[in-house]
């Protein structure tokens, strides 16, 4: 079986695949700071709750956007799983050619996001990941990440509200009955909603219009993001394993070599 780690932001998400089937998923919290025994520990927890004994982890593929905690995290994996893992890093095969200004600059999370999309949906796509930031990505037919827009994510502009505006308090993110709110939650929750879903939706189509390509499909992944996509007719696909069989994807291609 092959374990696949996605270390984001906000948190580390894990899918376990035998062959193409994904078997199971989990998340962890990544701002707590753990040492290589605790992630090992939660690893091996994270596995056994699903059925999953250790020693049938053959491989492990990781994407990271946070350096500051892989030092423990890989660690971690090889004293438990006895593993050493592979990274998408530069120079990893990936079937996407990089044709931005500074390759080295794009996260390896939108790379993986990508390579799901242009693997299973073809391109050109615009690929969208509503996480701890939203971006919003552009694959051509040839599989040319060619461009990229990023943009605070649902919780950072709800955390701004609450945080910066001393009479507001913290609120669930969902759409509320109607946009006509009559108190504050509702109103909140009006405005992050739908003052998302206009956003998401101008840039959309301001990508479509600069590339002259009205027909441009769009994918979008994310824990937030079906709350978007189920408002929109602008996102064709959601995909909330979207990263996880990308990271198989690659993993495939590097097994490959």
């Amino acid at each position: 079986m092959l374990l696949v780690v996605d270390v984001g932001n906000t948190n580390i998400t894990g899918g376990i695949f035998e062959e193409e089937e994904l078997k199971g998923s989990f998340r962890m919290t990544t701002k707590i700071p753990r040492t290589s025994d605790e992630y090992g520990i939660l690893l091996c927890s994270m596995l056994e709750y699903r059925g999953i004994a250790i020693e049938e982890i053959e491989a492990v593929m990781i994407a990271s956007v946070v350096p500051a905690i892989m030092h423990s995290f890989i660690n971690g994996v090889k004293k438990y799983l006895k593993i050493v893992p592979l990274e998408v890093k530069p120079g990893t095969k990936t079937g996407i050619k990089i044709m931005t200004a500074n390759p080295y600059e794009i996260g390896a999370d939108r790379i993986v996001d990508a390579v799901g999309a242009f693997e299973l949906y073809g391109g050109p796509v615009i690929v969208i990941d509503f996480g701890t930031a939203t971006t919003y990505d552009v694959i051509l037919k040839d599989g040319t990440f060619t461009a990229g827009i990023t943009a605070p994510g649902i919780r950072i502009s709800a955390k701004a509200l609450w945080e910066d505006a001393a009479k507001l308090p913290e609120i669930e993110i969902k759409k509320p009955e109607s946009i006509l709110a009559k108190e504050t939650i509702s109103s909140m929750q009006a405005g992050l909603v739908y003052g998302y879903i206009g956003q998401t939706e101008y840039i959309i189509d301001k990508i479509k219009e600069e590339l002259h390509m009205p027909d441009i499909k769009t994918v979008a992944t994310g824990g937030l993001g079906k709350i978007i996509a189920d408002e929109t007719k602008k996102i064709d696909i959601y995909d909330v394993n979207l990263t996880l069989t990308g990271l198989r994807l690659i993993y495939q291609k590097c097994k490959k070599r």
